[in-house]
């Protein structure tokens, strides 16, 4: 294992100009099996237990809204771990992500294919077996994230250059989403599984040899002692504003194979189509999105994809039976919109925690809170959408008018609602009102060169 000699006080430069995508593919290509093995997780998980176990919908939501509440009261204390990790060494951050990473690839097996004796003892002893797994797994999950994102947010630049750092690892990480999103339904999960495993293991590799941060100055290198993320005010607005657009995109990412199956009557091999349209437009507009940071910032940038996305979604409330065509359109909008939801926030966390005199110091700990709020939206989607669908006669399979057009008003206007209310605190409480710093922290890197 080699780390990159790089240890300038922007070692995110190194992502913009000649050779740049040496450092960008370096560090982001760990982001592809993450986010491939967070579509199995999170979106067909729920759908393959109610169809191929028979799991009752309101107790599988049940169970995943539990581990997944579970999970995400952890990241906090992981991110405050993987600060320490880093006031040890970079190597003990990667050692972190190595063990993950084969945690989470016999969680994934264990998940998809649960032993014959659990599968025969029952439906309750199936789902308590989900419920631990998915425990496990989510956990190794969230230590491989908050490591890999931590040492990009400690990388720090300009706002240019922080979002490259950011669209790397997300425009890799949406390669993953394609893949994963045609590997089930061409190959089977078996190769999906398999397919992670070399693909977790590739990206450690290259991100044991991408540019390193600075390394955290010895007097600084035990947990620092500071006021919580959570009483910086100016964090406090701009989690708010990530937690409800992360609500409008959990919903339908959770309902998404349902209101395909069930409202469109859509052919199964069209499936890998809808998701493969969606990440692929936001892949490839994440040049696009960048040059407009350029011009107007990450916020304003991030507020006119939120309004593109409400553009899209409220088309879905006119399908039917049969209205393919329109929803793949509609996934290319919505996809190109997604590419503001994975790049800019990222970056502007990033900002932010500089702005605070953070970086280098605990930027594990804003990034706990941060994935926590991620993780609480699609335990929250999971946990709610799926009971409160069930309540209103909707089942799996169903051709009833009034179920199918609950189906659609959770799936399509539900977001709408939720995205225009992030936009008005993005607007309101971001773009309008400047960052008031409270209290900063002495930055160690200016102060020990």
């Amino acid at each position: 294992m080699s780390l990159s000699p790089d240890t300038s006080p922007d070692p995110a430069a190194r992502f913009v100009g000649p050779g740049a995508w040496r450092q960008g593919w370096r560090y982001g290509l760990l982001g592809l099996p993450l986010a491939f093995v967070a579509l199995p997780l999170y979106v067909v998980l729920p759908n393959h237990y109610a169809r191929s176990f028979d799991a009752p919908l309101a107790a599988l939501g049940a169970v995943l809204l539990a581990a997944r509440l579970f999970d995400a009261v952890l990241d906090p204390w992981i991110g405050r771990w993987v600060d320490r990790l880093f006031g040890r060494s970079h190597r003990a951050v990667l050692s972190a992500g190595a063990v993950s990473g084969v945690l989470l690839a016999l969680g994934l097996w264990g998940l998809l294919f649960p032993p014959g004796a659990v599968r025969a003892a029952g439906t309750t002893v199936l789902l308590v077996w989900a419920g631990l797994l998915m425990a496990l797994t989510y956990t190794a999950y969230s230590v491989a994230s908050v490591a890999h994102q931590a040492w990009g947010a400690r990388l720090g630049g300009t706002e240019p250059q922080r979002s490259r750092v950011v669209a790397w690892r997300e425009g890799l990480a949406l390669i993953g989403v394609l893949v994963a999103a045609v590997l089930p339904g061409t190959l089977g999960l078996g190769a999906t599984v398999s397919a992670f495993a070399v693909l977790v293991a590739l990206g450690w590799w290259a991100w044991s040899r991408s540019v390193a941060p600075p390394a955290t100055p010895p007097r600084y290198s035990a947990a620092p002692q500071g006021l919580s993320p959570l009483r910086q005010p100016a964090f406090l607005r701009l989690l708010g504003v990530f937690v409800l657009n992360g609500t409008a995109s959990a919903v339908p990412a959770t309902l998404v194979l349902f209101f395909v199956q069930d409202r469109l009557q859509a052919p199964a091999a069209l499936e890998p189509a809808f998701l493969g349209i969606y990440f692929l437009f936001a892949a490839l507009s994440l040049p696009l999105w960048l040059k407009l940071v350029g011009r107007i910032g990450l916020a304003r940038s991030w507020l006119a994809g939120m309004a593109l996305s409400v553009a899209a979604f409220v088309w879905t409330a006119t399908l039917g039976a049969g209205d393919t065509t329109a929803f793949l359109i509609i996934c290319a909008i919505s996809g190109i919109a997604l590419g503001t939801d994975l790049a800019l926030p990222g970056a502007m966390l990033t900002g932010l925690m500089g702005d605070l005199g953070e970086r280098g110091q605990r930027e594990g700990a804003y990034l706990g809170w941060w994935n926590f709020a991620a993780k609480l939206n699609l335990a929250l989607a999971a946990g709610l959408a799926l009971p409160l669908l069930a309540l209103f006669g909707y089942t799996p399979g169903t051709r009833d008018e009034a179920g199918l057009q609950s189906l659609t008003l959770a799936y399509g206007l539900l977001p709408c609602a939720l995205k225009l209310l992030a936009a008005a605190g993005l607007y309101l409480l971001i773009i309008r009102r400047p960052t008031v710093v409270s209290t900063p922290l002495p930055n160690p890197l200016k102060a020990h060169p």
